[in-house]
């Protein structure tokens, strides 16, 4: 499984990244693997506040539902309305086009409870 260096994870399996003022948010390629083909994302709303490790939208695949988490704390500040009519993408590039959400985090020092790169290569591998 692809674990970029410049990324952020979660025990769930969504990535962040970090750029300038905001967080992109991501679901990770361990997740789009297990999923299966994605047929439907849910967004959350731009302007909503979410809070780090609660909801902020479904997947569905052909497997299950799941639930997407924030990584941390903040305002939805974008989403990648893309999603709508590609789902596919979460499948295809999971760290690129695929993305979720962008975050304004209402604690930028947030990213770095996040497990790094080497510490989400052993979850998975776990």
């Amino acid at each position: 499984m692809h674990v970029p260096e410049d990324l952020r994870y979660t025990n769930d399996h969504e990535w962040a990244r970090p750029e300038g003022a905001a967080i992109r948010i991501g679901i990770t390629d361990y997740a789009q693997d297990a999923l299966g083909d994605i047929v439907f994302v849910q967004l959350p709303e731009v302007g909503a506040t979410v809070q780090a490790a609660e909801g902020l939208g479904e997947v569905e695949s052909t497997k299950s539902v799941s639930d997407l988490y924030a990584p941390v704390s903040g305002e939805v500040v974008e989403v990648n309305a893309e999603l709508a009519d590609r789902p596919q993408l979460l499948n295809e590039d999971p760290y690129g086009e695929g993305w979720i959400c962008v975050v304004r985090p209402s604690d930028p020092g947030s990213l770095a409870a996040l497990l790094s790169p080497e510490a989400y290569r052993d979850l998975i591998a776990g």
